[in-house]
């Protein structure tokens, strides 16, 4: 199995989303399961880890998932060293679940500060900017990451939800290779960042596809059925049909790198196992034909 690289890292082509380990559209898993999901992740050879501080099941639980991560990295037996850590702010979440976005240096600084509590760490591997800040100009709420990183607090900085505008900006402030990756919603069901993902490609940045199964819980589990092709190649070669899916994924461009949520460790187990199937010519223009029908 080949790397993939993510700013200064060089990680496995899948990774995990460890939202659904705090949140979402399945039912919460206890704590027990929660690590075991992250300790088969890691297992199976996974080496990013993905959460933020937002994912949480209420307001007054910021960053629970963040310390769900920590929990499970350090009751992991093997070793971590090579395990990379990105996690995200800018969202805002306050009492009655008011949702809001602030990406003023002060807020995210003070997020960056309670992140790398939660994560017990010294220094955030990698830090996305979780959506833009509208009442500020793109490039200045990007600046305010490059101090934080000139602070010593991230190492690598990314950007969430961003339009190619955006991406650009980002490039421009961070100056060259200092924008690490892009992580945008990504799926058979949703294609309108496929610009983004090759703009990526074009500027050697990592594009790293969310809910890259079309969402979490049943969506994850319908997406054969959704979209047959998937079925159909994955029965042809002995697979699910989600394997099919981040195969597909993977072949877009060596910088994509998907981070399926799981919640239970059979899920990421199956996933993983993506980055070592080969689709051919023909699976491929069969899946491209179907989806653009």
């Amino acid at each position: 199995m080949t790397t993939r690289r993510l700013g200064p890292f060089d990680v496995h082509p899948i990774g995990l989303g460890a939202m659904p380990l705090s949140m979402g559209d399945n039912e919460r898993p206890s704590p027990a399961q929660a690590v075991a999901t992250v300790h088969a992740a890691l297992d199976a050879g996974v080496t990013y880890l993905d959460t933020a501080d937002i994912y949480a099941p209420s307001w007054d639980t910021m960053n629970h998932n963040e310390a769900v991560v920590a929990r499970a990295l350090a009751s992991y037996g093997g070793s971590t060293q090579d395990v990379v850590v990105g996690t995200k702010g800018g969202i805002t979440r306050g009492p009655g679940e008011t949702w809001g976005r602030d990406g003023s240096i002060g807020y995210l600084r003070k997020a960056v500060e309670a992140s790398l509590r939660a994560l017990r760490r010294d220094v955030i591997d990698l830090y996305h900017w979780h959506r833009p800040d509208r009442s500020l100009g793109y490039g200045d709420g990007v600046a305010s990451l490059r101090t934080l990183q000139e602070e010593g607090k991230i190492r690598a900085v990314g950007i969430s939800n961003a339009n190619l505008e955006e991406i650009d900006v980002a490039v421009e402030v961070l100056g060259p290779g200092g924008l690490a990756s892009v992580q945008n919603e990504f799926s058979p069901r949703f294609r309108c960042s496929r610009d983004e993902l090759e703009h990526c490609g074009s500027l050697g940045v990592a594009f790293l596809p969310w809910s890259p199964l079309g969402g979490t819980g049943s969506a994850a589990k319908g997406v054969g059925e959704r979209y047959s092709v998937f079925a159909e190649v994955g029965t042809e070669l002995g697979v699910s049909p989600q394997q099919v899916v981040l195969a597909w994924e993977l072949s877009l461009g060596d910088h994509v790198i998907p981070i399926p949520g799981a919640s239970r460790p059979t899920s990421i187990t199956d996933s993983v196992q993506a980055a070592d199937l080969a689709l051919d010519a023909d699976h491929l223009d069969r899946i491209d034909t179907a989806l653009n029908r």
